[in-house]
Formats: C-alpha cells, structure tokens, sequence
C-alpha cells in the first residue's frame, strides 16, 4: 500500500489518485506508440509491466479485433480496480481524469465500455457507463483521445 493521499472533503465523497507509473514504463509506452508496429510493441511493453493501467488501456485501442481489444480494456479495468483498492479506495468516490495519473484506468473502463457494446454486451456497456460518471461527474472529458 502506497502514502498516497485520499481527499476527504466536506463538498462531497473521497476522491482518489493513483500513483504516477513508473518512468521506464511511461518511456517504454511513448516509444511503442510511435513504433513501426504500434501493437506488437505496446504488447511486449505489457508483458514486461503486466501492471501498467496505461500499458493495458493503450493495448485495448489497439486491438487487432473487438475481442482482442475487450480483453485487454477488461485486464486494465481489474487491474486498475486492484491498483485503486491499494491505494485506499474502498468502492465509492471520484477517480477523476483531471488526474493524469487516473487516465489509464479511465480509458481501460472507457474502452471496455466500447468494446462490450460493439460485442452485443450492453449491459455490461451499460454498467461502465454508469460506473465512470460516478467516478467523474463530469464524464466524458473534452481531451479523451
């Protein structure tokens, strides 16, 4: 479990900040995503940070087909809400994407929802949806790439 802080505020429920993924992985992303063969090489950064939320959301936009693509969204999502649990989130309260640091999970999430609706799962779809205006009121953001 990490010192991360967890705001308690008069104004409203807790809000959480995941912690910044290491920079060897952030490198390691920002090379792939430029690489020659974007997937392959998002996929190899992956298998060598299996915990990178950013890792696993930018593996899903990259999905050879909608399958591929859920899979990857639905690791990042459990392994965001793994990260999130360490890091004193107890299920309710805001994980905003104001917060750099809370993006891959956000996109994970996102792009689960995407790629549940694109398989026939709307419910699913549905409860995603659902789940990231709950933790960002202000969902969806102006700069979701």
């Amino acid at each position: 479990m990490t010192d991360q802080p967890i705001s308690l505020s008069p104004s409203g429920p807790p809000e959480t900040v995941l912690p910044p993924e290491p920079a060897p992985v952030v490198d390691a992303l920002a090379a792939a995503l430029v690489a020659p063969d974007p997937r392959a090489a998002v996929a190899e950064v992956v298998a060598a940070h299996p915990r990178s939320l950013e890792g696993w959301s930018r593996l899903g936009g990259l999905g050879r087909d909608p399958i591929e693509s859920y899979a990857a969204f639905r690791v990042g999502y459990h392994r965001g809400l793994d990260t999130l649990r360490q890091n004193g989130w107890r299920g309710t309260g805001y994980v905003r994407w104001s917060e750099p640091t809370n993006r891959g999970f956000l996109r994970a999430l996102h792009g689960l929802a995407r790629a549940a609706a694109t398989i026939g799962e709307a419910d699913e779809a549905e409860r995603c949806e659902v789940f990231l205006r709950q933790l960002d009121p202000s969902w969806p953001p102006a700069d979701l790439d």
